[in-house]
């Protein structure tokens, strides 16, 4: 976990970077790729998402290493070949998990998180999950510990072909001429983000669009079809724990008014958006219409975008300091840590939210950085860094609690943006 953790430390400036970039070329361009606060939104869940890696808190069912040793039937060597197989079996494996988190109700809920911006671009890249406690898709990886491949390669594979899949999350770029044909381009993964009908789970690939084009879930990016983004059940909310489970509340109540005990046991594993007939009759659900729909927007003064983007990036110092002295903490340090990074991405998107649960929950952060100063009598070793840093921390805790209930319940709230 330490080398994810160094890994971190350079991956994070790097991708920041290119977001501030593409931006900017947007700008130059004349086109509006971004939204303040969608792009806060995903990049809090982002987040989110290391912070349940650094914790340590997806549990692998079966391991790669424990499979390669007792199904392994050939021996390799670590060479170029091997992590070329490597890689076309991990991308393999990447396009047939993709497709299932599309396909079934439950596992949609592993994902809908990075589906619900209602923007493209870089940041919704890093728009990902927390909700995946537990790896089911082990088995897709038979293939790769049957012909021995190390451990090792799979270890430095994995991070690498995660990573690979940033650059195209972006409308700045069109069609790439003959790479359309081998890669996953820009066009290709607009399409994927898309909610259009013919668009609809399309472009499940992940490095190589070959897998598409094998099994039959291709479309290209049409001119006169220009893609709307987002979830048909649109997410309705910046905070990423509402993203992150709001399906699975929607397939809780479902499953609670089943009249059918099967059909309360099935719903969870019938392909997506299939609902118990009784429950669609009885309780029915409308969606918004896909073309002209508004863009959640809701209403947010200059003063709260300004102090929405303070908070955010304050949030992404912390982070970096905890990534960057990750091997000086001990896992109970780690865990208070990341519980107070988890509080303040939950308050400061609730408030862009305008819930009033943003308060209470200001108050439970509160509570957590008081525990932390008192239980090490300081703040992770800031103090190293900056003079005085727990009395900067502490004076930060107040003004942080105050403005957010004055914007809570006393600013005068403008009229929302449709």
């Amino acid at each position: 976990m330490q080398l994810y953790a160094q890994a971190l430390t350079y991956a994070i400036p790097v991708f920041v970077a290119l977001i501030i970039v593409e931006a900017i070329a947007a700008r130059i361009m004349g086109m509006k790729v971004n939204r303040g606060m969608d792009v806060i939104a995903s990049l809090s869940s982002g987040v989110t998402n290391l912070l349940k890696s650094l914790l340590g808190l997806s549990i692998a069912i079966v391991s790669y290493e424990w499979m390669e040793a007792r199904i392994g039937y050939f021996e390799i060597s670590s060479s170029l070949m091997t992590y070329v197989v490597a890689f076309i079996c991990m991308d393999f494996a990447g396009y047939w998990s993709h497709r299932f988190n599309h396909s079934v109700n439950l596992f949609w809920n592993r994902h809908v998180v990075h589906h619900s911006s209602e923007e493209f671009n870089l940041s919704c890249a890093l728009r990902q999950e927390m909700s995946a406690f537990v790896r089911i898709y082990f088995f897709l990886y038979i293939p790769m510990a049957f012909l021995g491949v190390p451990p090792e390669v799979f270890a430095v594979i994995a991070p690498i072909q995660l990573f690979a899949q940033f650059w195209y999350h972006t409308r700045l770029i069109g069609r790439m001429g003959f790479l359309e044909h081998i890669l996953v381009t820009p066009s290709h993964h607009r399409v994927h983000h898309a909610i259009n009908e013919i668009y609809l789970d399309k472009n499940l690939s992940q490095i190589f669009i070959i897998w598409d084009k094998l099994f039959g879930t291709f479309q290209e990016e049409l001119e006169e079809e220009p893609p709307i983004y987002g979830t048909l059940t649109p997410a309705n909310s910046w905070n990423p724990v509402i993203i992150n489970f709001s399906h699975a509340w929607r397939l809780a109540e479902d499953a609670w008014h089943a009249g059918s005990w099967w059909d309360k046991l099935r719903i969870w594993f019938m392909p997506l958006g299939w609902r118990p007939p009784d429950v669609a009759e009885k309780y029915p659900r409308q969606r918004p219409a896909i073309y002209g729909r508004s863009k959640y927007e809701p209403n947010a003064s200059g003063a709260l975008r300004i102090w929405a983007w303070f908070q955010f990036v304050l949030c992404m110092l912390l982070l970096y300091h905890m990534v960057v002295g990750f091997g000086q903490h001990s896992a109970s340090e780690i865990a208070w840590y990341s519980a107070f990074l988890f509080a303040t991405i939950c308050s400061y998107t609730l408030l862009m939210d305008r819930r009033p649960l943003a308060v209470p929950t200001e108050a439970v952060r509160m509570g957590i950085a008081a525990a932390i100063m008192f239980k090490s009598n300081g703040w992770f070793g800031l103090e190293y860094w900056l003079p005085g840093g727990v009395w900067c921390v502490m004076g930060y805790l107040s003004l942080s609690l105050m403005m957010t209930v004055y914007f809570t319940f006393l600013e005068r709230r403008p009229e929302a943006v449709g």
